[in-house]
């Protein structure tokens, strides 16, 4: 079986995106990493995370731009998905993950 490899972006990669990456590397399926944008991220996002994704997720709209700005060409075969999740969550919040479960399942399938 052949897993869809899913890039979760935010800004720091402490919250929101490295909870989306908790949540869904644990269906088999999906091959799940997470980065952020911000020089002081956690996993800084770099052009091996962009080639390696099938999806990229990013939670808000200053993610896709600083993706398109550093990784253009890079980005070109690449589909990019906003969730629009605002940076007010902490890590595993229940009310991010079912924000995240809610709006990532209109682009892939979740297993119950």
């Amino acid at each position: 079986m052949i897993s869809i490899k899913l890039l979760f972006i935010c800004s720091r990669n402490k919250w929101r995106s490295l909870t989306a990456e908790k949540i869904f590397e644990q269906f088999r399926m999906y091959d799940v990493k997470s980065a952020g944008t911000e020089e002081n991220a956690r996993i800084k996002v770099t052009a091996g995370h962009i080639g390696w994704a099938d999806l990229i997720f990013v939670m808000e709209k200053k993610h896709e731009r600083r993706l398109k700005e550093k990784f253009g060409q890079d980005l070109s075969e690449k589909r990019i998905i906003r969730l629009d999740i605002e940076d007010e969550y902490r890590y595993m919040d229940e009310e991010l993950i079912e924000l995240l479960k809610s709006r990532v399942s209109e682009h892939i399938e979740i297993p119950e």
